[in-house]
């Protein structure tokens, strides 16, 4: 009788931004895979899941408290009841409850469930409540979880030390195609992008590839370039969307940025925009393991990170880039004219981030993952 394996998440994007080379693994490791998520595709420019054997459309909200979570709960329930499936593996916040709830019965009758965590919703500096609801539950669901993935030190070490599944392991995040980043662009494609944004060859440009969310902290950016003057050239590309674009779009207005930021929405061309970038930045709060960071780093860019769990996992200070204190403004204002002045340290720095990402690389974070399977299925 074929393996089968359940991959649960709150959204199916999140299946098809992340999680499509470990279904390929999985049909490789002779598993059916099937795919349980809310469909949110349609909502989400060129993302597909073409690779599973079956998806299943769950009620999911990200919200903990929403009452469709009740509906999916029973949703799932019904699918892990009739597929006698021989691992669950769970992602993100909402569907590593609601799969671990239901799945704790199954694991007498011998599934395993494995939890992969991108970035607990608890860490150093976190708000207090997040501390006070989201740490008890996912301590006491780590007692029916039989590996528990993290990605990241911090989680790591709260995972190990203080939780209770029968495993915890660390890997490099979910794997960077760097293929798709391995690209060359002439002079000639460069200026024509750069042209078709409104872009001259003499412009410094920066780049951040984010949701347009609070927890992305775009702000902090956004007030530090109202310090750089017309003649410095400074353009900033916000890639991305989300809740807070409309927002973003009046702040530009009001404060005569609009020339200065082009707020470019969701984009499949990221590799060739870090082409004509100069250096990559991330103000975020909180992280997992931040995939944008990676991107630039293998795309030869200098980064400035905040310092934030997932960010300083990859970016060594000095070295590859520049960790700075979240909405410190000023240090990130000193930190960019420092590279727009310095292109030696810039190609420096990096050269040194296309010699740091090889751990992240999606065929060494596969071996790591196919290890985990091979252990999982073998535990008593």
């Amino acid at each position: 009788m074929k393996k089968k394996v359940l991959l649960v998440a709150t959204v199916q994007s999140h299946i098809a931004q992340f999680h499509k080379p470990l279904i390929d693994m999985l049909h490789e490791m002779g598993y059916e895979v099937h795919i349980a998520a809310k469909n949110n595709l349609l909502q989400k420019n060129g993302l597909k899941i073409e690779n599973a054997d079956k998806i299943f459309d769950i009620s999911f909200e990200r919200q903990p408290f929403k009452i469709k979570n009740i509906k999916a709960y029973f949703e799932l329930k019904n699918i892990i009841k009739e597929n006698d499936y021989n691992i669950l593996h769970c992602n993100t916040p909402m569907g590593g409850v609601i799969a671990r709830m239901i799945g704790k019965k199954y694991r007498k009758k011998g599934l395993k469930i494995i939890y992969t965590a991108h970035g607990f919703h608890f860490f150093e500096g976190a708000p207090k409540i997040n501390w006070m609801l989201y740490y008890p539950i996912e301590k006491y669901l780590s007692k029916f979880t039989d590996c528990l993935i993290t990605m990241n030190k911090e989680d790591y070490d709260i995972a190990k030390n203080k939780f209770y599944a029968k495993k915890v392991v660390y890997t490099h995040g979910i794997g960077l195609n760097t293929k798709k980043f391995n690209i060359e662009m002439s002079p000639e494609e460069k200026e024509k992008l750069r042209k078709k944004l409104g872009i001259s060859q003499k412009d410094f440009v920066i780049i951040y590839v984010a949701e347009l969310i609070n927890r992305k902290n775009h702000y902090m950016i956004l007030n530090t370039m109202k310090k750089f003057n017309n003649k410095q050239n400074i353009k900033l590309l916000l890639v991305g969307n989300g809740n807070l674009e409309e927002e973003y779009k009046k702040y530009l207005k009001e404060n005569h940025l609009e020339e200065n930021i082009k707020m470019l929405g969701y984009r499949i061309d990221v590799p060739q925009l870090m082409k004509i970038s100069d250096i990559a930045i991330s103000t975020s709060k909180q992280e997992g393991l931040p995939v944008n960071v990676m991107e630039a780093m293998i795309s030869g860019l200098p980064d400035i990170v905040t310092n934030c769990r997932g960010n300083r996992d990859l970016i060594e200070n000095e070295k590859n880039g520049y960790v700075i204190d979240i909405n410190n403004e000023s240090d990130l204002y000193e930190k960019i004219i420092k590279l727009y002045n310095d292109p030696e340290l810039r190609k420096k720095m990096g050269q040194k981030g296309k010699e740091l990402i090889a751990p992240f690389e999606l065929k060494n974070v596969i071996v790591e993952l196919k290890n985990i399977y091979i252990e999982v299925e073998n535990m008593r």
